[in-house]
């Protein structure tokens, strides 16, 4: 760069000494201004020369380049910030260029400040320590936001709380389906704890006189009465059963209150001992509901046979009271009344039978009721008007499937069978008849059959002419009606009372014991489950009957007066089956009255049921006829 400031130099010695000369021809006065100016530019020279007086060879620095800075990279920092810190920047340094000038010369020149070598520069290790502390600082920070916003949050809450929800949206949470389904089934766990009897405060240290209720000779006792107001008034009970799986709940059909007419035609409700003042659930149907049942395979199903023909099916566990499947209106089922339902066969293979009116009897399958799985009309050449039996009630036998029992409107009992098979066709047994009562048969129930000695071929029935009768489905077989289980020993069989004819001529079979303690119309009986001999029955005079047939066959042994004051008819029994001392009464008040009966009289002891074989031998073996026949 020196050498060639000194060849520009060099071209301009000429002119530079010829403005020398012409200085020197002035008198020495032109040389001021250079004194003062120093360093130029050689074009300056040339321009403010006036007159060249002499050359001289002169050797000018006019600018220097500033050394390149030396830069170093270390493995351990690849890359340097694009914004670096306050911090960065004193440490490490700044690489500044400035140009600087003065009345002589303009100069550039680029210093460097701390890049020699990376001197300055962070380590890794303080690098890292910087950054977790930059780190610790930046959460806790965050921290403090947190606490804070929680704490506003909680103030504004509690402010809210304090002013309360506003008309319109209390009104919309206390309509809405969630909050008033979650008041409905937590005021039922209350009233349950409310309604139960048992005396929690009882202090056990303290000997207490004994309050009297199992002493005082009660052998029957009223544990409460079942009713809504709103649900019960103005309708009669028509059906009672308990449950199979829960022995707590039982379940009650009704038919139509003619006062409401915005009310369900028919409904079933499900009762909880622990809850006397509202059900736990209520099922509505289209129709007067006049048979109920639990399905005992599916515990949460209820199957109810109505006025118009139709079987409804209903599950607890549904939010709706409607049914959750139906049979449709058709010629395909039953197009009236259905009074019976009875469930027979076994968790895998079973079937809804149901009877009605119209003299047919279907075969359902709880998953489809859209058609029945069988049909069969009983039909019956020797009545007087019509060849259709018209059935008020079925039977089955314990573990019997296709052999089956119904009693009729004209009071007669006729066997059936469901299917084809030797020597009988499917439909009733033409040439036998059990001349039961005569009106209507409004009950029949067959013996549960349990015990040593088997009884399910005895069951009883009851009509509108004031009777309960004991019948043997064996008919004209000519055996005992009562045959001993294996291990059970032999004995002597009870005849079948019947009438008998020549071959193909009609047997009118008698029965084996009649019961004619009543006053009024008997619409239901049924056999205990537990004791062999004992059954209980309801009567319209509002009556509730306990018999005993091995302590005597013509008197109850307990007869209660169910509500005298209402002296209302009783329409359902219903035993529990778990332990038998409960007895679910339906009446015509719309009423459930449960009935507990003693342990004492529902307990058998070990020769009841040989004892029930002798009573009923000895009767027909002395010739007694208590049909008054």
């Amino acid at each position: 760069m020196q050498a060639s400031t000194r060849r520009m130099s060099g071209g301009a010695s000429g002119r530079t000494s010829r403005a020398s000369e012409e200085a020197n021809s002035s008198g020495g006065n032109a040389s001021a201004p250079w004194s003062d100016r120093g360093n130029v530019d050689t074009q300056d020279i040339y321009t403010q020369t006036q007159a060249p007086t002499s050359l001289t060879s002169t050797s000018v620095e006019v600018y220097e380049l500033a050394p390149r800075p030396k830069v170093t990279y270390d493995k351990s920092i690849q890359t340097s910030d694009i914004y670096p810190s306050a911090s960065t920047s004193a440490s490490i340094g700044t690489s500044t260029m400035y140009l600087s000038s003065d009345s002589t010369q303009n100069e550039a020149a680029l210093n460097v400040n701390g890049g020699a070598g990376g001197a300055g520069r962070e380590t890794h290790d303080e690098l890292r320590a910087r950054i977790i502390q930059e780190l610790e600082e930046e959460k806790k920070r965050l921290d403090v936001e947190i606490e804070e916003e929680k704490r506003k949050a909680d103030l504004e809450l509690e402010e809210e709380r304090a002013r309360g929800l506003s008309q319109p949206a209390l009104s919309s949470v206390l309509s809405s389906p969630p909050f008033l389904d979650f008041l409905s089934q937590s005021s039922k766990i209350v009233q349950r704890a409310l309604s139960d009897s048992y005396d929690y405060l009882r202090d056990y240290t303290v000997s207490s006189v004994d309050d009297g209720k199992e002493s005082d000779g009660a052998r029957v006792r009223l544990l409460g009465t079942w009713n809504e107001e709103s649900w019960g008034r103005g309708r009669s009970v028509t059906g009672v059963e308990w449950s199979p799986k829960f022995p707590e709940l039982f379940v009650a059909s009704y038919n139509r209150n003619p006062m409401a007419v915005n009310e369900p035609d028919g409904i079933a409700c499900v009762w909880n001992l622990h809850l006397l003042d509202r059900p736990e659930f209520v099922f509505h149907s289209q129709s007067d509901v006049l048979s109920v049942a639990f399905t005992p395979f599916h515990p949460n199903l209820v199957v109810g046979g109505t006025y118009s023909g139709q079987i409804l099916l209903w599950d607890t566990r549904s939010r709706h009271p409607n049914p959750v499947l139906k049979t449709p209106l058709s010629a395909s089922g039953h197009t009236h009344p259905v009074y019976s339902l009875s469930m027979i066969g076994t968790q895998n293979a079973h079937n809804l039978i149901s009877a009605s009116t119209d003299g047919t009897v279907c075969a359902w399958t709880l998953d489809m009721l859209a058609r029945p799985q069988e049909t069969l009309s009983l039909i019956h050449p020797a009545h007087n008007k019509t060849d259709e039996v018209s059935v008020t009630a079925i039977g089955f036998q314990e573990n019997e499937t296709t052999t089956f029992w119904v009693g009729t409107e004209e009071g007669h009992v006729y066997a059936a069978n469901r299917y084809d098979r030797a020597g009988a066709k499917a439909g009733l047994v033409q040439n036998e008849v059990f001349k039961a009562h005569l009106g209507p048969v409004t009950g029949m129930h067959f013996h549960p059959g349990s015990g040593p000695i088997n009884f399910s071929d005895l069951f009883l029935t009851c009509g509108v002419d004031w009777t309960v009768r004991l019948w043997r489905s064996g008919g004209t077989s000519g055996s005992g009606s009562s045959s001993a289980k294996a291990g059970g020993g032999g004995g002597v069989g009870v005849g079948s009372g019947s009438t008998t004819g020549s071959a193909g001529q009609k047997v009118e079979i008698s029965p084996l014991l009649s019961f004619e303690e009543s006053d009024d119309y008997v619409y239901d009986v049924k056999w205990h489950p537990n004791h062999p001999a004992m059954f209980g029955s309801v009567d319209g005079a509002g009556k509730f009957d306990l018999w005993n047939l091995n302590v005597d066959t013509e008197v109850p042994i307990v007869s209660t007066a169910v509500a005298p004051s209402s002296s209302r008819g009783l329409n359902k029994l219903a035993w529990d089956r778990k332990e038998g001392r409960r007895a679910a009464i339906g009446s015509s008040d719309g009423k459930v009255y449960v009935y507990e009966v003693s342990q004492e009289l529902v307990t058998p002891r070990e020769g009841e049921w040989e004892q029930l074989r002798v009573t009923l031998g000895s009767s027909l073996a002395g010739g007694l006829d208590l049909a008054g026949r």
